[in-house]
């Protein structure tokens, strides 16, 4: 099994910045694609940034500027550095993961999701 564990969310003053973390456990043979996905309340879900197992990224246009997407593959972990943060930036965040285990079986996973909250 995989295992996804988030940290990083908090409270933060608009201009400020955080460091989202998520890292994989358990049986981990290779991640192919993590990201990052936000849900405002009354909103969809909206897709932050995503980055591929050659670190080819993509950004939705609101973010792009401010927010980086990294990848750590000996740690299991990808990262969302947000800066400039913006109200409009409030939100769950959630990263998803998709790769193979140690068995070669595939999963496609979602973290618990941490509060992002920009205050002006």
């Amino acid at each position: 099994q995989v295992q996804l564990a988030e940290s990083g969310g908090g409270l933060v003053q608009a201009g400020g910045s955080l460091r989202l973390s998520c890292a994989a456990s358990g049986s981990v043979h290779v991640m192919k694609t993590m990201g990052w996905y936000r849900q405002a309340p009354g909103k969809q879900r909206e897709l932050v940034a995503t980055i591929a197992l050659g670190s080819v990224t993509n950004y939705a246009d609101s973010v792009k500027g401010r927010f980086t997407i990294s990848r750590d593959n000996a740690k299991s972990t990808v990262y969302l550095q947000m800066t400039n943060l913006k109200p409009e930036d409030t939100a769950v965040y959630y990263c998803t993961v998709e790769g193979w285990t140690t068995d070669y079986e595939p999963f496609d996973l979602r973290g618990q999701g941490t509060q992002v909250t920009v205050s002006s």
